[in-house]
């Protein structure tokens, strides 16, 4: 048995009621710590509407009311591409702004999926830096406290090429993340990097490069899902193909958690698909929740959704890269979403 994305949200959603996590989860969960129950602050990630946004049944527009009135979630958490370039677009902000006052909602954060601003060439690092900077501003504008930025080529990613060498990506990751950083500052927003695909699965590397910028606004969002260095190469070159790639190489991700715990500035809890006693299948939710705590974390912890459901994408999406899914294409996909470019 599958457990629903609104079962599943409806259950994480008591949390943000101020119940605490113990209820949301299966009792045996927390058996270990009945005396010392704990609670998190819930926000919702976009790219667990990725079918319906992709397919155009969903706007961007709609994804606070959505949250709200369906899950009774009061944070929010965008992904760049459902923006489709209207982030420069200071009505359409306006708009969002006002709906999620409206609401009383807040903006929490933008995962940004764009050029590599770890790029090897210094020319295209510093283009990829310069292109998230109305990131940052729409950021500003509206209430979010951070922007989610990747270290690597999410190209190389989808296509199963291999990251670039780690050492010399190490540097220039850190010289385009640092540049960011700098500019971001000024607004006084946090750019945090998660654990995402290619070299930033390797979780030493990644703590390594937050090291090397040492800037009080840097940080990282931990994904439970998002550990697998390299995938087998797609048959096909479109959704159907990319989403029946395999994992090849994967960082332990109970390991690469507590690592990332110490600079975490969120938590990014994602899902796939449940048992039929409601336990996710592919993640220990128990285990991963006891290293949250145990580092006593206190931010929002981001709900990610990426089940199954059909989906056919019938209209163009803001993705990177953007041929990888066109309106030419139409294609159709038994995933919510790409699990490999989220959020």
């Amino acid at each position: 048995m599958i457990q629903s994305r609104r079962d599943f949200l409806n259950q994480l959603g008591l949390t943000a009621a101020g119940l605490s996590l113990a209820s949301a989860l299966p009792t045996p969960t927390f058996a270990d710590m009945a005396a010392k129950k704990f609670s998190f602050d819930i926000s919702l990630a976009e790219f667990s509407f990725a079918g319906e946004l992709m397919s155009g049944k969903m706007t961007n527009m709609e994804f606070p009311a959505r949250t709200k009135n369906d899950f009774g979630i009061n944070v929010l958490e965008y992904v760049s591409m459902f923006f489709n370039n209207k982030h420069t677009d200071q009505a359409y902000l306006k708009e969002l702004k006002q709906r999620t006052d409206d609401l009383g909602m807040k903006n929490n954060l933008i995962m940004v999926d764009g050029a590599n601003i770890a790029d090897l060439d210094a020319a295209k690092r510093q283009k990829a830096v310069e292109s998230h900077y109305p990131w940052v501003d729409a950021a500003k504008y509206l209430g979010c406290s951070s922007i989610r930025v990747n270290l690597g080529d999410s190209a190389k990613a989808l296509s199963g090429t291999p990251d670039d060498p780690a050492d010399e990506a190490a540097k220039t990751a850190a010289d385009g993340y640092h540049k960011l950083l700098e500019y971001a500052a000024k607004s006084k927003m946090d750019v945090i990097v998660e654990n995402h695909f290619g070299n930033t699965t390797d979780i030493d590397w990644l703590v390594g490069v937050l090291k090397q910028v040492n800037m009080p606004n840097s940080g990282l969002l931990p994904d439970f899902g998002n550990f697998c260095a390299q995938r087998s190469k797609p048959e096909t070159n479109d959704i159907k193909g990319i989403m029946g790639t395999k994992c090849v190489k994967e960082f332990d991700r109970y390991e690469g958690v507590k690592k990332m715990m110490p600079y975490a500035k969120g938590i990014s809890a994602k899902t796939h698909k449940f048992d039929a006693s409601g336990n996710e299948t592919e993640t220990d939710f128990r285990k991963m929740f006891k290293i949250i705590k145990d580092a006593g974390f206190k931010g929002y912890v981001g709900v990610e959704y990426e089940g199954v459901s059909s989906v056919c994408i019938t209209q163009p999406v803001d993705i990177y890269p953007p041929t990888m899914v066109s309106a030419q294409q139409k294609p159709c996909s038994n995933a919510s979403g790409l699990s490999l470019l989220k959020t």
